[in-house]
């Protein structure tokens, strides 16, 4: 089970992902040269460019007016007289917001959710369900508006699949799909899926930093994946240009699950239909027909061809080109019913989905297909983890069969071309610092096991030749692959493992101010917002909050209310801070903050800024466009 299910909830409303961009740009990591105007909001003509679009932004991520579009049962869709279509899809009321967190200023395509809530209430506001949203990534991002002025980010869609855990239910007897919801949620679990679009990235309109969610609540089992379906996996292919990735045939990577009992599909077009506009309706690409390519002859019908099983209107009152309501009451999954032939046709036979000529996404040929469940990990020196990959074929797993596992950086993004860093920090280097196996075959469950041994990788992201603080740690890529090429098709470019393996950390004894003042200091220059409360970089002022903090630093990562709100800050780290935080010695003398220099000691070659491009900069565009792939 997943929320590509019989049983499901859709939602529909606005988030808002309140991020700081002054950390997105990997100079403004070099303690010694950064300036105050860096804090400071991106002018069309400033030169040098600064905090780029968003520099007091502090991290928070929420639901804003979501509201139940649509509800599904077994036999059939909800009515009104279920009054869960009056209810609401809503974060916590009870705590601070989640936070929306990069893995690095050198990868930030994988950014994850971390704290949040999920609750359903009803129309008076009374929680009537209520988990927590396990971390996860979003992923598949891609260049989905089309029209004018749908570059850089506000152009951009994407979605994020996780699991509800620490399920806490009310009175619902008063909805029977609630009442059937809780009673498949017998495990404590429930599958949550989300496609995010159209960011407002104009900080004079109300809506900055806010934009449109529509998602799918359903069912979920602990043996299933996580952050990925089981089921039948829609591979494109990229096309040239563009910002994130444009594909091919014009529909981005998508899912389906082959339903046999229910005698459908159900396919989740939500992140693979593009937009007229940012947050717009969905373009008209015509009636999409999904068909099954026939492997061997039949009268009338040559092998190779396509079998029709079924069609997605585009126009008509179903239409997702025409009904402007389509899109958030369905979050783009429909469901086609397939005949007792046609589920026998389907079983081992590629699907393909296609519109007029120009488009098109299918499986590969061999249907398999292969990926990390999650995909994203935080390491110190000396650990060891296990990453589940998952292999399938038909949308079932795919057991013995070997799976490939290869370095690659090419999505990461080093600072090539930033006006701060000449010459930007390297990226996946020491290379033997992260060792893992070369192959794993998978078991009857499709489950094949990536290891990842750390060592410490030094500090290769310092700056002036090591000698001045800069980027914690390093970041690496592994891509999974079959390693039988018959298995395998279009790579979609997203599906490697991203990690974050930070330097080894080995304070004074006892700790002092001296040994933390370089991390704290880093943090007042990269998150502005908090020089509200107090300046992270000043002795006093941190230990005039020495109580606060001591909690802030000593709550688990997936509390919303943790610091660093990153999640950036090393165990070795937190452990000194939280140390030094009980008994804050200053060391001899107190260190202050160091006017910044222009030009920091041995980096006297940095380039002179050039203007700032009128669009907004410092996003995930900019990041897209420094992938080592693409210099």
């Amino acid at each position: 089970m997943s929320y590509l299910n019989a049983l499901r909830l859709h939602f529909a409303g606005q988030f808002q992902a309140n991020v700081s961009t002054v950390n997105n740009d990997p100079g403004h990591f070099d303690n010694a040269s950064f300036k105050p105007s860096y804090q400071k909001m991106q002018g069309a003509q400033m030169v040098p460019p600064n905090g780029w679009f968003n520099p007091q932004g502090d991290a928070a991520w929420r639901f804003l007016g979501c509201t139940v579009t649509a509800a599904w049962m077994p036999s059939g869709a909800v009515t009104a007289s279920d009054p869960v279509l009056q209810y609401i899809v809503a974060d916590s009321d009870g705590q601070v917001p989640a936070k929306l967190v990069d893995l690095d200023s050198e990868q930030q395509l994988v950014s994850e959710i971390w704290g949040l809530e999920v609750r359903i209430a009803d129309d008076n506001g009374n929680t009537l369900m209520r988990g927590d949203f396990e971390p996860a990534a979003f992923a598949d991002i891609w260049d989905r508006a089309t029209g004018s002025g749908a570059g850089g980010d506000i152009g951009a869609g994407a979605m994020y699949q996780s699991v509800l855990t620490r399920l806490q239910w009310a009175d619902v007897s008063a909805s029977p799909f609630l009442t059937a919801l809780k009673a498949a949620a017998a495990d404590g679990l429930l599958s949550i899926k989300f496609n995010v679009d159209g960011l407002n990235m104009d900080f004079t309109s109300p809506s900055f930093m806010c934009g449109r969610i529509v998602g799918t609540i359903g069912p979920a089992t602990p043996t299933e994946p996580r952050h990925l379906v089981m089921g039948r996996q829609f591979m494109a292919s990229a096309a040239a240009g563009g910002n994130f990735f444009t594909p091919v045939g014009g529909l981005n990577f998508c899912a389906g699950v082959v339903d046999d009992t229910a005698g459908c599909i159900y396919l989740d077009l939500g992140n693979a239909l593009s937009t007229s506009s940012p947050g717009g309706t969905l373009n008209d690409l015509g009636d999409l027909t999904l068909g099954v390519y026939a492997p061997t002859a039949t009268p009338g019908r040559p092998a190779g061809s396509v079998v029709p099983l079924g069609t997605i209107p585009s126009r008509g009152s179903h239409g997702y080109a025409s009904n402007a309501a389509w899109y958030g009451q369905t979050a783009g999954i429909v469901a086609l019913p397939l005949s007792p032939a046609q589920l026998q046709a389907v079983a081992r036979a590629p699907l393909v989905l296609a519109g007029p000529p120009s488009i098109s996404i299918s499986e590969w040929d061999s249907g398999a297909f292969v990926r990390a469940d999650t995909f994203v990990y935080r390491l110190s020196p000396g650990d060891s983890v296990q990453v589940p990959v998952l292999a399938m074929q038909w949308g079932q797993p795919l057991a013995g069969v070997s799976v490939g596992f290869t370095a690659d950086a090419s999505q990461l993004q080093p600072g090539s071309g930033f006006p701060y860093v000449c010459p930007s920090p390297p990226v996946a280097t020491p290379a033997e610092a992260l060792a893992f196996n070369a192959t794993a075959e998978t078991g009857s469950d499709g489950r094949a096991v990536l290891t990842l041994d750390a060592s410490d990788p030094g500090t290769p992201r310092w700056f002036n030749n090591g000698q001045d603080y800069g980027i914690d740690g390093q970041v690496y890529g592994v891509r999974p692959a079959f390693a039988d090429p018959a298995l395998s098709g279009p790579v979609n470019q997203w599906n490697f493992v991203s990690i974050l393996l930070w330097s080894g950390f080995k304070p004074a004894h006892p700790v002092t101010w001296n040994d933390l003042q370089p991390i704290f200091q880093q943090y007042a220059n990269l998150y502005p917002v908090m020089n509200r409360f107090l300046n992270l970089g000043d002795y006093t002022s941190v230990v005039s909050h020495a109580g606060l903090l001591l909690l802030a630093f000593g709550l688990d990562p997936a509390n919303p209310n943790a610091m660093p709100v990153t999640r950036d800050l090393s165990p070795a780290k937190r452990a000194a801070i939280l140390s030094w935080l009980k008994n804050p010695l200053p060391g001899s003398p107190p260190l202050a903050r160091s006017a910044p220099a222009a030009t920091a000691p041995g980096n006297a070659a940095r380039a002179p800024a050039t203007p700032a491009a009128p669009s907004a900069r410092g996003g995930k565009a900019a990041a897209a466009a420094r992938r080592l792939i693409l210099q």
